[in-house]
């Protein structure tokens, strides 16, 4: 009874009590964003849905993010932006996790929650101190290549196969993001390699965090607004602590209490729709799997760097142009694999067939040779 497949197991006796407020549907079957419904809608609306939220929330939390790091003297203060934005991020979750009146106790663990705590703190606190020393491009287009860590953390977290092409889109990409970054040092006097380092190791926190949300939302069915309620108030707790024993709380306190317009007024901005965008793309997340979301706030990064040069006045060069067209590419492959099934297998058949095609050609006299010969 234990092995079978049927939807009823499925849920399980475990499953059955905890969700003892009789809904009408189980939360992994249940899809909603917020207060909107979108069950009953087919899976492509659904993806299409959550395709254009994300793509309209993101692009006005990047450019709030810009715009707070325009203010003079604001680049060493990211960390503390970083704390000011998981407080935001707790108090809407709270406020939305009343408005709903759930009752539902919480579904993970409190020890995957701490994990996935320090992974959120890492990706979101060294992204925002980057774009302290990184051009804001530089910035986005390393985070495009968020595919790359989350393939890598697939395979060993879950255990996933990937096929030919997927590797060849995180080829693209690496490529692409090696060129940009060159292109950058050259145009960027104050090119600051320190900059990299930090957005290169929010990319390693980027390999885990969206695997085990993907993992844990599928084994304990937990609603979105408990993971964001957990995950920063949690990590508002790490980074608070950590904080105010180095000296920085104080520091980021007073700095932005000389402008708490442009610092917590556009924290505010920032962070409601950077709140909302993740509720979507958990949502993503728990529907389409980790990678494909990643690919759609990939493909909005690309419009949120042409943005950034509208908007903000920057230094330009081609080889910007052509470093981003090969993350593209990298993108189109990715996307591409989902519906190819193409394996290493067929790499490998149709790589024999082309070799002995091409092995043996006929010769003037109609025998025939081997290359190899010639």
């Amino acid at each position: 009874m234990a092995g079978a497949k049927s939807e009823v197991i499925y849920l399980g006796d475990k499953d059955l009590n905890r969700n003892r407020n009789n809904r009408d549907q189980s939360p992994e079957r249940q899809i909603k964003i917020l207060f909107f419904d979108l069950t009953h809608y087919n899976r492509t609306t659904q993806f299409l849905l959550c395709c254009a939220g994300v793509f309209a929330l993101y692009l006005v939390y990047g450019y709030m993010q810009e715009l707070i790091f325009t203010l003079d003297g604001f680049r060493p203060y990211g960390w503390y932006l970083t704390l000011v934005q998981f407080a935001y991020y707790t108090v809407f979750g709270y406020i939305e996790r009343s408005l709903e009146r759930t009752t539902v106790p919480r579904c993970i663990p409190l020890k995957t929650y701490a994990l996935l705590a320090f992974l959120t703190l890492g990706t979101m606190g060294l992204s925002n101190s980057s774009v302290g020393y990184l051009n804001y491009p530089t910035q986005v287009i390393f985070k495009c290549c968020k595919l790359i860590p989350v393939l890598v953390g697939s395979v060993l977290i879950q255990g996933k196969k990937h096929g030919p092409m997927d590797f060849f889109a995180a080829f693209a990409m690496c490529l692409g993001l090696v060129l940009f970054t060159l292109a950058d040092s050259k145009v960027q006097p104050d090119f600051n390699s320190f900059g990299v380092f930090l957005i290169s190791m929010a990319l390693l926190c980027d390999a885990a965090i969206g695997n085990v949300q993907e993992k844990a939302m599928r084994e304990h069915r937990a609603p979105n607004n408990e993971v964001v309620i957990f995950s920063y108030g949690i990590g508002f707790v790490y980074l608070a602590v950590i904080m105010l024993l180095s000296g920085h709380l104080v520091q980021g306190v007073v700095f932005c209490a000389q402008y708490p317009m442009k610092t917590y007024g556009y924290a505010f901005l920032f962070s409601l729709t950077g709140y909302l965008g993740i509720q979507i793309v958990l949502t993503l997340v728990r529907t389409c799997g980790a990678p494909l979301a990643a690919t759609v706030t990939t493909a909005r990064k690309a419009v949120t760097i042409a943005l950034s040069f509208v908007f903000f006045s920057k230094p330009f060069t081609i080889a910007y142009l052509w470093s981003g067209l090969i993350v593209v590419f990298g993108i189109y492959l990715n996307v591409y694999s989902k519906r190819s099934k193409l394996t290493f297998a067929d790499l490998g058949r149709m790589a024999t067939t082309v070799y002995r095609r091409i092995a043996r050609l006929p010769t003037k006299d109609g025998s025939k040779t081997s290359l190899l010969e010639v």
